[in-house]
């Protein structure tokens, strides 16, 4: 039997400034209306779906920051500000953001929202109803196509089309707000029903192997470019995936068996800080599992079943992402019709399960081995690309899935209990889920710059930790909380390749918020760019 494995990551970064409480960028909120919840639900039309899905603490913790009422969102103070109220700065603010969706597959389905994309193409003037239907068309456009069509209230603002006053405006937002409250609630139910697994990420999404020495992108890479002075905080690293594992107990009610490591980024000198947090699997990239066996052809018998890591602080199991079919569907399939895309996966599958139907019989006497296919990949990203936000694909994939004789889908806990990992892996080669190396975080100019100012910083940390009196406990803790952001992944991803500077600003952001907490002088070079 085919055992197929879907595990779907959501992940943004920290976006809050500690300081503040405002947040500069709407991400969690406006991914949290369109991907967060409508991917858990749809499976209630599928019962024989099973799924994982990996969520990433910081992104709860954001998540229940709007729910509670803890964060001052730019976009949305915007957006509730009444249109004829709007000063010229903010005009231009909400011109320049408010059109931050696809084009082709979003903003075109919508006819107003299309007409004032083109007037601003052609720097057409703005009147005060064209600022207010286009507030309202960016949030709008951003709840998930089956809210907009199964709640009411925004079934009849959509069927208005244009012409929107301030009350249509504020039943969108405000619904908005109530969709973010439903996220939690509805992973934990579909978690109770065993119809999902939920696994976890360190807290912050830091790249753990770099946490314990920027030297491992040497291991991955011999060319990668290194930081002047080596970064090797492996106790931040455990503390990652500590609160990581606390948190996920906080909200669940149980320990976390599985985990995906920030970015599937791997290494040997993380395996000991995992086992003993108890967790039990974790996932990463094929790739690593070929540089770790040595094998030079990419070999799907060794691909399509679960591993161990036997170490001396315990046991761990790992299943390998399958690249190819995880990309087909982050990145290939939304250039196809539905049809199309779902007939071609389910050709791969049926494919797969031939090659080992066939194999299985000829060696074990006529018995079919079961096998573990893995798909892994971005569960936020892919589907504005998609016609209708992914849901005519998805549901046409699931009821195929359901009724294919050959497949059933699992989660990895599920799998391992009937199916006990029997391959061993000496030694896991250091990697991530991009190119089986660190390249993305780590070697270009700017990247390496980032890390050793975050070098600088941490130190300056450790110094004041040791003071005889280090200040406010309260204070002290938030600063630890600010460092440990700094360490996430997507300020050192956007290093040097950001587009508009929005994550350059927030890394600086942070960094002077840190040296504030521990009562420095922010360095100087902190009020300029650090990328171009």
């Amino acid at each position: 039997m085919l055992n197929l494995a879907f595990i779907f990551h959501m992940h943004q970064p920290y976006y809050k400034d500690l300081l503040t409480q405002e947040s500069g960028l709407p991400w969690v909120r406006l991914h949290g209306v369109k991907d967060y919840l409508d991917m858990v639900q749809i499976l209630e039309k599928f019962p024989k779906i099973k799924q994982t899905f990996n969520v990433v603490p910081s992104l709860f913790e954001q998540v229940e920051d709007y729910n509670n009422g803890k964060v001052k969102d730019k976009y949305l103070e915007l957006s509730r500000k009444p249109a004829a109220e709007l000063s010229k700065h903010e005009q231009e603010f909400i011109l320049r953001n408010f059109f931050s969706i696809n084009n082709e597959k979003v903003i075109s389905t919508f006819p107003r929202y299309y007409q004032l994309h083109f007037k601003k193409h052609h720097h057409l003037e703005f009147l005060t109803q064209d600022y207010l239907d286009l507030q309202l068309l960016f949030n709008l456009a951003w709840i998930d196509p089956s809210f907009r069509q199964n709640i009411p209230e925004l079934k009849k603002i959509v069927l208005k089309e244009r012409f929107f006053n301030e009350q249509d405006k504020a039943i969108v937002l405000d619904k908005q707000l109530s969709i973010l409250k439903e996220i939690i609630p509805a992973y934990c139910l579909f978690r109770q029903n065993n119809q999902i697994e939920i696994t976890v990420t360190p807290y912050y999404h830091p790249i753990l192997p770099l946490l314990c020495s920027t030297n491992t992108a040497k291991e991955a890479n011999p060319k990668t470019a290194l930081p002047k002075e080596e970064f090797r905080y492996p106790q931040d690293a455990k503390d990652q995936i500590d609160s990581a594992v606390k948190y996920y107990r906080e909200r669940f009610g149980c320990p976390p068996l599985g985990m995906w490591p920030s970015e599937e980024g791997v290494s040997e000198e993380i395996l000991p800080l995992i086992i003993k947090s108890g967790i039990k699997w974790m996932v990463t990239d094929e790739a690593i599992l070929f540089k770790s066996l040595k094998v030079k052809k990419r070999d799907t018998k060794l691909l399509y079943q679960p591993h161990l890591l036997k170490r001396k602080e315990g046991e761990l199991n790992i299943v390998f992402r399958d690249r190819n079919l995880s990309d087909l569907i982050g990145f290939s399939y939304h250039k196809m019709k539905e049809t199309e895309a779902v007939n071609n996966f389910m050709a791969h599958l049926e494919n797969i399960n031939k090659a080992f139907s066939a194999k299985g019989g000829s060696a074990s006497g006529g018995k079919n081995k079961d096998i573990l296919v893995t798909v892994a990949m971005d569960g936020e990203n892919a589907w504005e690309y998609f016609r209708n936000d992914g849901h005519d694909f998805l549901e046409l994939f699931y009821k195929h899935l359901s009724e294919a004789p050959f497949v059933k889908t699992t989660t990895v806990s599920e799998y391992l209990k009937n199916n006990p990992a029997e391959s061993e892996i000496k030694h896991l080669s250091a990697g991530s889920w991009i190119y089986g190396e660190f390249g993305k975080w780590i070697g270009n100019p700017y990247k390496v710059k980032a890390w050793e100012c975050l070098a600088e910083a941490r130190k300056a940390l450790q110094c004041h930790c040791e003071k005889p009196q280090s200040g406010d406990e309260a204070i002290l803790k938030l600063a630890w909380k600010q460092m440990y952001i700094l360490e996430g992944s997507d300020w050192f991803w956007w290093a040097g390749e950001d587009p508009d500077g929005s994550f350059d600003r927030l890394f600086r952001l942070h960094l002077a918020n840190f040296y504030k907490l521990i009562d420095k002088e922010p360095p100087a070079y902190l009020s300029k760019p650090l990328t171009p």
